[in-house]
């Protein structure tokens, strides 16, 4: 009887010592890296697919995810950031609705130690890990060149811009006059329509008023485009060309059906998915900084077969 109870103590002890041994030797579970996206305005598609981006590279990183949304204003972008800031998040992701209003909620956010991402537009202030941008010159460059053998190097030409203080797009606008300048083509109007659909097309009207003999518009992004050839369809006006800029599906449609002459196609998912993974590297310390130029295509009749969705192209 005695021998069995010293078998059964020394089974439990043994028992308790493997027990014991995996407690202190089982590695502890990482915890989840938690990341905030703050975007200028899911009303825009170009935006719309950022973000998809950014969630796509968040769920194969297994990050935790958070969209807040700008819709269009800067006073509400700024809250929101601040906001997040005091989430104690690992790292903030920000696609600015305008360079300046921003800088506050950046520098909150390095006040906080809380590593930002710009992806896209561009801030004028604060420190970040890296700033994700189109080379938006190149890009208005290309479709200034475009525009300048559409129309034989005889103007004149529009120009329809984005908000005041988004510094990509003025590099765009940059890139088109630069062009025009050295073709000798003059710029009759230049007006913003603040990004938006909508206003592009009364611009285009009102321009259409004051410059009947326009030839060509450049616009800052596909919405203001898709608003402008809007207006010109109702005009009655098939000889003015357009140009937009993002690549936007609506925008691949309307060069399919003749409505709009080119596109300078972004790669807008792309730029969320490396926003991810450079909030991740900037964890580690790896990014400080730094300016990531994203490539851009011109989009025009003769090659949008190759963007379109197969059953789009047919």
């Amino acid at each position: 009887m005695r021998t069995r109870r010293i078998a059964v103590l020394s089974l439990m002890a043994l028992i308790t010592m493997i027990v014991c041994g995996c407690q202190r030797t089982a590695p502890k579970s990482k915890p989840q890296v938690r990341l905030a996206y703050s975007t200028a305005s899911l009303a825009n598609v170009f935006w719309q697919r950022v973000t998809n981006g950014v969630r796509e590279e968040a769920r194969k990183e297994g990050a935790q995810i958070t969209v807040v949304d700008a819709q269009g204003d800067a006073r509400k972008q700024l809250s929101d950031i601040e906001d997040l800031v005091q989430q104690r998040l690992d790292a903030i992701l920000i696609s600015p609705y305008q360079s300046d209003p921003i800088v506050p909620a950046v520098k909150a956010a390095n006040q906080a130690k809380v590593p930002v991402v710009i992806v896209d537009i561009g801030v004028k202030g604060g420190e970040y890990a890296a700033l994700i941008i189109s080379d938006n010159l190149a890009g208005g460059r290309l479709a200034g060149e475009f525009i300048a053998q559409k129309i034989g190097g005889k103007g004149p030409v529009a120009h329809i811009s984005a908000q005041p203080g988004v510094e990509n797009a003025r590099k765009r606008g940059e890139g088109f006059a630069q062009v025009m300048k050295e073709r000798g083509i003059k710029i009759a109007a230049s007006q913003s329509a603040y990004s938006e659909r909508a206003k592009g097309m009364s611009v285009m009207e009102d321009m259409l008023q004051a410059h009947p003999d326009l030839r060509a518009v450049f616009c800052e992004n596909d919405e203001m485009a898709l608003g402008a050839t809007r207006a010109l369809i109702g005009a009655g006006r098939k000889d003015v060309i357009v140009v937009g800029f993002d690549g936007n599906p609506d925008a691949l449609d309307a060069i399919r059906r003749g409505e709009l002459a080119a596109t300078v196609a972004q790669q807008p998912e792309e730029m969320g998915r490396m926003g991810v993974r450079i909030a991740l590297k900037a964890l580690n310390g790896e990014m400080a900084q730094e300016t990531v130029q994203v490539p851009v295509t011109l989009i025009t009749p003769d090659t949008v077969a190759k963007f379109l969705p197969k059953e789009a192209s047919r």
